[in-house]
């Protein structure tokens, strides 16, 4: 692609929406686009390229800051792939950490359920327990 493109162009190629390629521009994950005589943002090919590395980052569920971190050493040549490993490998912990909360809430969730009659009676053992529920998932896996 030569030229450059207008910002609904660029969400369509990018799968980026307006909304979002704005607030990244707004925090400085995407440079300032050029502006046309009327005013209206154009991205070149180069921003295309960014907004695509952002997208991909996101759909691994990278945060914010990770992803302006990789961002700065993905653009620094001269950067040490451990620095992106290292970024990679925290993130790989930190959803193994809500994996195992998420799996703690199915096991709980499937128990009470097992529990439940399921019928017109109006007692549920589900009730009961969220309201008696520990005001924090880590906390009621530290009480079970």
């Amino acid at each position: 692609m030569s030229g450059s493109v207008t910002i609904g162009e660029a969400a369509r190629l990018t799968g980026v929406s307006a909304k979002m390629i704005r607030y990244y521009e707004s925090i400085g994950l995407l440079r300032a686009a050029t502006r046309s005589e009327a005013g209206y943002r154009h991205y070149g090919e180069a921003d295309l390229h960014t907004l695509r590395f952002v997208r991909r980052a996101r759909d691994l569920g990278f945060g914010m800051e990770d992803i302006s971190g990789l961002l700065a050493l993905w653009q620094d040549k001269g950067r040490a792939s451990a620095q992106v490993k290292a970024i990679a490998l925290g993130h790989v912990a930190t959803l193994d950490r809500r994996i195992a909360e998420l799996e703690a809430m199915s096991r709980t969730l499937k128990r009470l359920a097992q529990t439940c009659c399921g019928n017109n009676r109006p007692d549920c053992p589900i009730l009961d327990d969220l309201a008696g529920a520990p005001a924090s998932p880590a906390k009621a896996k530290r009480g079970r």
